[in-house]
C-alpha cells in the first residue's frame, strides 16, 4: 500500500511539473508575440580628436520610447525619445544636449527622401522648398551632433509605415503627460549591441593611373605634368550614410569621365600631348587631406618639380552659373594668372561665371581648408574647383546626412567636366584664346551622361568614410579598376591616418521594437493563468485520483512523535 500511494504522489507531481512547463511555454510565446517591428538604424559616430571625445559613447539600447521631452524635472533617463527631424527644434535639441540631460536614447527619425533607396524626384516649387528646409535643418543638426560629446545612444532611421504608426501611439500615450513605463505599458526599443571598440589602425587608400604624354624625337628632357585630382572620401554625422553625393562623389565623377575623354586623345599619336596626365583619387579629405599630404610625401623631387599645376575637383555637383577657383599663390602670380585666364575663356563661352579666391597658407597652422593647399605647402601651384566659395570647417560638409542623391544635378557635373576638359586641353594643345571646341556635343569626343549618371548613382548609395573601407573594400577596387580603362601603371597606396583621429565601431544595427504592456495588465494576466491552472491541477487530480489525494497534497503530515505514539 505504501508503495502503491508513492506511486500515486509521484504522478500527481509528474501532473504538476506539466502545468508548470506549460506556463513558461505560454509566457513564451506571449513574449514572441509582443513583438511590433523590425527597423535599420544608423549610430551616430563616436571618435576622439586629440584624446577629447566625441559623438555618442555608446550603442546598446533597452527602454520605452517617448515621443517629447515632457516638463522640466521629468526623468527621462529610461527613455528613448523619437524624433522626426522634420518636427525638430534645433534650439530646444541644442539646449538639452548641453546641459547634458539624462536620457536613455535618442531616435532620430529622417525623412524618406534622403534614403538611398528613394528614387522619386521631388518636383514642383513648393516640395523643392521643403527640400531645401530640411536640408538647412539637418545641416544644423549634423554640425551639432559631431561637435558634442553624447553620454547616451543616438540612432537615426528613415521613416516608414511601421516606425510612423509606432510613432502615433507613442504620440498618443504621451499626450497624457506621463512617459511610458513598466507601470504605464507602450513600445520598448531594444538594440542588442556590443560595446564599441576602438579601430586598430584605420588605413587611407589612395589610387592614381597614369596618362603618359608624348615626347618629340630628340627630346630627352622630361614631360610637364598636369595633375587632376579628388578626395573620394567622406564624414558624417552617422558614417553608414554618409554618402556624400556632392561632397565629393560629384568630384570623383568628374575625374572619371576627364580620363575616360583624354584616354581617347592619348590613344592616338597624333593627339598625344605633350604632358603627363596625373589622375589622383585620393582619401583622407576629411581629415585635413590627410591622405593627399602622404601621396604627395610620396613622390621623388623630379616627379613633383614637374607638376605644371595641379587642379583639385571638390563639390561640383549642384551649382547653377559660378564656380570658383581657390588658391593660394597671389592672384598676380603668373601661373595662377595663366590658369585663371584659361578657364575663365571657356567658362564665357559656355554661358558660365568662374570667380577667384585667394587664400593665404598659414603653415603654423595644422588645418588645411582646402585640397591644393598640401600641393602649395610643397611649393607645386594648384587650385580647387568648387561651388563652394568659402571653405568649410573641419569635419563639416564632407559629405554627411543633407548630401543625398536628390541634392545633386547631373547638368551641373556635365558643365564642369566641360569646363575642365575644355581648358586643359587648350593648355595641352596651345589653343589659348581660340574658340575652338575639342569636346563638342556631336563629336566622338562628347561627354556621356548615361555614364556620369551611373557613376553618381553608385557613389549616393556607397558610405565611404575612410576608416571603415577595407583594403580590398569592394568599392575601392572598382574604383581602380575603372581608372584602370582609361590610365595605365594603376596603383594603390596604403597610408594610416594620423593617430589625432580615432574612431570606434558599430555603425549600424537592428532596431526591435516591442508592444508591452502595463504592470496592470500582467498582474492581470497572471491572476486568470494562476487561477485557470490551479483549477485544473485539481481537476485532474480529482478526476484521477480522488479528493482525498487532492486534501492530502495540502495536509500538514503529521509530526515524528505522533508517529512513534
Amino acid at each position: 500500500m505504501a508503495t502503491t500511494s508513492k506511486a500515486r504522489q509521484r504522478e500527481v507531481f509528474e501532473s504538476m511539473y506539466s502545468v508548470i512547463a506549460l506556463l513558461f511555454i505560454l509566457v513564451a510565446c506571449v513574449e514572441v508575440l509582443d513583438a511590433a517591428t523590425v527597423v535599420d538604424v544608423y549610430r551616430l559616430i563616436q571618435y576622439d580628436l586629440a584624446g577629447v571625445p566625441f559623438g555618442s559613447r555608446l550603442a546598446s539600447l533597452n527602454h520605452h520610447a517617448g515621443s517629447s521631452l515632457f516638463s522640466p524635472g521629468t526623468d527621462l533617463s529610461r527613455t528613448v525619445l523619437v524624433l522626426p527631424v522634420r518636427e525638430l527644434n534645433i534650439t530646444f535639441i541644442r539646449e538639452f544636449i548641453g546641459q547634458r540631460q539624462p536620457l536613455g536614447g535618442l531616435l532620430l527619425l529622417l525623412p524618406r527622401i534622403f534614403s538611398s533607396e528613394n528614387r522619386g524626384s521631388m518636383g514642383g516649387a513648393d516640395q523643392n522648398s521643403g527640400k531645401e528646409l530640411m536640408r538647412n535643418i539637418l545641416m544644423e543638426l549634423e554640425r551639432l551632433l559631431i561637435h558634442a560629446n553624447i553620454p547616451y545612444p543616438v540612432y537615426f532611421a528613415f521613416e516608414d509605415d511601421n516606425i510612423d504608426s509606432v510613432l502615433a501611439d507613442v504620440k498618443k500615450n504621451d499626450a497624457t503627460g506621463q512617459p511610458a513605463t513598466a507601470t504605464t505599458g507602450g513600445y520598448k526599443l531594444v538594440v542588442s549591441a556590443p560595446e564599441p571598440k576602438k579601430l586598430i589602425s584605420p588605413t587611407m587608400i589612395n589610387i592614381q593611373g597614369w596618362l603618359p604624354g608624348l615626347k618629340a624625337d630628340g627630346d630627352s628632357n622630361q614631360l610637364p605634368t598636369i595633375a587632376i585630382v579628388a578626395s573620394y572620401d567622406t564624414f558624417g554625422a552617422a558614417p553608414a550614410l554618409s554618402v556624400g553625393s556632392d561632397s565629393n562623389g560629384s568630384g570623383v565623377v568628374a575625374l572619371l569621365e576627364i580620363a575616360r575623354l583624354f584616354s581617347i586623345l592619348y590613344s592616338n599619336p597624333k593627339t598625344t600631348g605633350r604632358y603627363n596626365l596625373l589622375f589622383g583619387l585620393t582619401s583622407g579629405g576629411p581629415y585635413n587631406y590627410n591622405g593627399t599630404h602622404k601621396w604627395l610625401q610620396s613622390f621623388d623631387q623630379r616627379l613633383r618639380e614637374s607638376i605644371d599645376y595641379a587642379i583639385c575637383l571638390n563639390s561640383i555637383g549642384s551649382w547653377e552659373n559660378e564656380l570658383w577657383i581657390h588658391v593660394s599663390k597671389p592672384p598676380e602670380n603668373a601661373y595662377i594668372k595663366q590658369i585663371f585666364e584659361g578657364f575663365s575663356n571657356v567658362a564665357e563661352e559656355l554661358g558660365l561665371k568662374v570667380g577667384l579666391k585667394h587664400k593665404k597658407i598659414n603653415i603654423s597652422n595644422p588645418r588645411v581648408a582646402w585640397e591644393h593647399e598640401q600641393f602649395s605647402r610643397l611649393r607645386v601651384t594648384a587650385a580647387t574647383l568648387s561651388e563652394l566659395s568659402v571653405a568649410p570647417e573641419l569635419l563639416e560638409s564632407t559629405g554627411g546626412l543633407f548630401e543625398s542623391r536628390h541634392f545633386v544635378s547631373e547638368a551641373a557635373i556635365i558643365r564642369s567636366v566641360k569646363l575642365v576638359a575644355e581648358s586643359l586641353a587648350r593648355h595641352i594643345y596651345s589653343h589659348h584664346g581660340k574658340n575652338i571646341k575639342i569636346f563638342a556635343d556631336d563629336s566622338s569626343l562628347a561627354i556621356n551622361p548615361s555614364y556620369i549618371t551611373s557613376w553618381i548613382d553608385l557613389l549616393s548609395r556607397t558610405p565611404r568614410v575612410a576608416p571603415f573601407l577595407s583594403k580590398n573594400d569592394p568599392f575601392i577596387m572598382a574604383l581602380k579598376e575603372e581608372l584602370a580603362d582609361f590610365t595605365v601603371d594603376v596603383n594603390l597606396q596604403h597610408e594610416s591616418l594620423d593617430g589625432i583621429f580615432t574612431f570606434y565601431d558599430t555603425t549600424s544595427a537592428r532596431l526591435n521594437v516591442y508592444q508591452v504592456a502595463s504592470v496592470t495588465f500582467d498582474l492581470l494576466l497572471l491572476l486568470v493563468l494562476g487561477s485557470y491552472l490551479i483549477i485544473l491541477f485539481s481537476f485532474l487530480v480529482i478526476t484521477t485520483r480522488g479528493l482525498d489525494d487532492l486534501i492530502s497534497l495540502f495536509r500538514r503530515p503529521p509530526s515524528r512523535k505522533a508517529k512513534t505514539a
